[in-house]
């Protein structure tokens, strides 16, 4: 993560005028974002999703909901010793655990529950770990008399709400959340102190939830949950938040957007977006069976992970937004081959992994997470495509890629209950000749090919498949 972290940061000092625009320059308004905001790989990393989620179903409400410091210690040097030596180099932090500000007088977040971040940015540097934190530059922590740094205390934070006369699409309250309303006097500025504030901490990776809940107020499954401030003024919140995050090298992961106009604003203003309902219960259901292929004119798009992958395709790739299948559960589901498949796909489609397990859940599927020829695709920033991206197309379950030394590596998935062969022909990608062929979860050559890889799949399994000239 490091790598991408240092890119984005010289991106940003190159498109200033000199050291001090990095800091202090918040008003220029011809910073440009462009496609150079795409030259990083995807996160691999732990989230307290799996235990925040469980809680919550077993009826702690969030404001009662804690991890303590002793907790994040257990999880930080399990993570240290079982996931960092494979690439995994983050700890995150996620909703339901009250995020509170008032430790110091910015205003932002500062505390996650009983635990100051601060705190937990140091208990993961000390092994060797990043922290990441759920929040968005959009919400409002503190009072509303709270001073909005950079305007010489004129504006406030009350200022930065919903007023009369501003552009709404319903005429109700948000639910849940205080919003800034990006077409205000001062937004400008609380966003760039937002993640100046995250910055200086030591936090370079911010996960920024209901998008779309602030662009139009809409949620496909609970109806209308806000005003919704328009798309004007959500492009505008989201050019700012690329501005600034960029300028202070924080990468940005967008939740629930509604990826309107093929994810026109998204894929340029985020470097993450989110592409499929929440993990929830995890398992086969949230990977590939729940309301399989339909597609959505708006939040959720898709309710499962492979249809999200298959049908978002088109937008991700090299020097492209990548795509986030959410949180991965591995003991939620049944089988070795669904372990096997759940980790590949998300490798295939060059997104991220982002481990949601507990030591105490995890049993022994942490193998499947730590398979080094997988990974290593991961490191060399590989993402692939599938033969079609319509979800009800059989050949959407084969996917294929390619690395910079011409290596090729071919994904066969079985989505179905029972076996199913899966065949590509090695002219669909454009090659010709002979081929070695190396299983990358069997970790054993399997020969050459004159031209066809043909094998039959189990249900719900895969094959990875590196072929070499």
């Amino acid at each position: 993560m490091k790598i991408f972290i240092s890119i984005l940061l010289l991106m940003a000092i190159s498109s200033c005028s000199s050291p001090d625009d990095v800091i202090n320059n918040t008003e220029n308004e011809n910073t440009e974002i462009d496609d150079s905001i795409h030259s990083h790989s995807a996160p691999l990393y732990w989230s307290i999703y799996e235990y925040c989620y469980t809680q919550n179903q077993n009826g702690v409400a969030d404001a009662d909901m804690d991890f303590t410091e002793q907790q994040w210690d257990e999880v930080i040097e399990w993570v240290a010793k079982e996931l960092k030596p494979y690439g995994y180099d983050m700890i995150c932090t996620d909703g339901f655990i009250p995020m509170l500000a008032g430790d110091d007088d910015s205003g932002y977040m500062t505390r996650y529950g009983s635990v100051k971040l601060a705190t937990l940015v140091e208990k993961c540097q000390k092994h060797g770990l990043q922290l990441g934190v759920y929040d968005n530059p959009l919400w409002i922590h503190a009072d509303d008399s709270t001073p909005v740094q950079g305007t010489n205390g004129r504006v406030t934070f009350g200022d930065l709400k919903y007023r009369l006369g501003d552009k709404i699409q319903h005429k109700t309250d948000d639910l849940w959340f205080s919003w800034v309303v990006a077409t205000h006097d001062g937004a400008k500025e609380y966003i760039d102190g937002f993640f100046r504030h995250y910055a200086e901490m030591g936090v370079e990776f911010i996960r920024m939830d209901f998008l779309s809940w602030y662009e139009d107020g809409n949620d496909r499954g609970m109806g209308i949950v806000g005003r919704g401030y328009g798309r004007e003024c959500y492009e505008q919140a989201l050019k700012y938040i690329a501005e600034s995050a960029s300028r202070y090298g924080v990468f940005t992961s967008l939740v629930m957007p509604h990826l309107n106009d093929k994810a026109s604003i998204e894929k340029r203003y985020g470097n993450m977006v989110r592409i499929v309902a929440d993990t929830g219960t995890g398992g086969w259901k949230h990977f590939s069976v729940d309301g399989r292929g339909a597609i959505y004119p708006n939040w959720p798009n898709c309710n499962n992970m492979f249809d999200g992958f298959v049908h978002w395709s088109e937008i991700s790739g090299e020097g492209k937004v990548i795509l986030d299948g959410d949180f991965t559960r591995l003991n939620t589901f049944s089988t070795d081959d669904e372990c096997q498949s759940v980790v590949s796909l998300q490798i295939m489609a060059g997104g991220p992994i982002a481990v949601s397990d507990m030591p105490s859940t995890i049993g022994d599927r942490m193998k499947f997470y730590q398979n080094t020829e997988l990974l290593a695709l991961h490191r060399a920033g590989f993402v692939g495509k599938p033969l079609s991206a319509n979800v009800n197309d059989q050949n959407s379950q084969i996917w294929y890629g390619k690395l910079n030394d011409n290596t090729w590596i071919v994904g066969l998935f079985n989505r179905e209950d029972e076996l199913r062969n899966r065949t590509l022909q090695l002219s669909q990608i454009g090659l010709q000749g002979a081929w070695k062929m190396r299983d990358l979860w069997l970790h054993n050559d399997l020969g050459a090919t004159d031209g066809t890889i043909s094998y039959d799949i189990p249900a719900h399994g895969c094959r990875i498949i590196k072929i070499t000239k």
